[in-house]
């Protein structure tokens, strides 16, 4: 059976329907508040994550008092750390930054499963976006570029994605919140209603 033709306006349309039928979360951090954890342990690259990912956030809009920067010993300390900001309910995102570099031993691959199994768990069960930007590495030179040299700023990329995904639940909220009125007002109206039923029956 030969396939339909489209045309590039049956295109035009779909990509139409498309976009009125998604939901994203913008890049305005106005009145959002963000958490950001930092490793120590290999500080040289884990400031310059920081640095950028400050950047980015003022950059987007945030404000400097809505910002908290906790520092932790290593990588293998932010989950908990994430967590514990995560569980307070005042933060709109949490931004994990932090950088692990490959040894002679397993040790790095137990720390980076760890690590993220971690910090996405807590980001699953509180609910509240975590932004993932712990470089794991197996060179320093892999970690410098990823750091502000040819492959940009990982931690500049950290707190765009934090932005979004705060504004996207919002958002997701707000929109469950306008499905449920609807909902609301009905059964609202039933009440109402049996008990003017009731009152009548009272009456008579």
């Amino acid at each position: 059976m030969k396939e339909p033709s489209r045309s590039r306006h049956s295109e035009q349309i779909t990509q139409e329907k498309l976009r009125r039928k998604t939901l994203a979360g913008n890049l305005d951090a106005s009145g959002l508040r963000f958490g950001i954890i930092v490793s120590r342990f290999n500080e040289f690259i884990t400031d310059r994550l920081l640095r950028s990912t400050y950047d980015g956030l003022i950059r987007s809009g945030a404000k400097e008092n809505d910002i908290e920067i906790v520092r932790v010993p290593g990588a293998f300390e932010i989950p908990s750390a994430a967590r514990t900001l995560a569980e307070t309910k005042n933060y709109d995102a949490i931004i994990c930054l932090g950088c692990l570099l490959r040894g002679d031993t397993a040790h790095y691959d137990v720390i980076v499963n760890e690590v993220t199994r971690g910090i996405g768990q807590s980001a699953q069960e509180t609910g509240i976006p975590h932004a993932f930007g712990v470089l794991t590495c197996d060179t320093l030179e892999q970690a410098i570029d990823r750091a502000g040299l040819k492959m940009g700023n990982k931690g500049f990329e950290a707190a765009l994605a934090a932005v979004e995904m705060a504004n996207l639940k919002k958002t997701i909220s707000a929109q469950q919140s306008a499905l449920r009125k609807p909902s609301a007002i009905r059964k609202s109206k039933t009440k109402s209603k049996a008990r003017i039923s009731s009152f009548k029956k009272r009456k008579s």
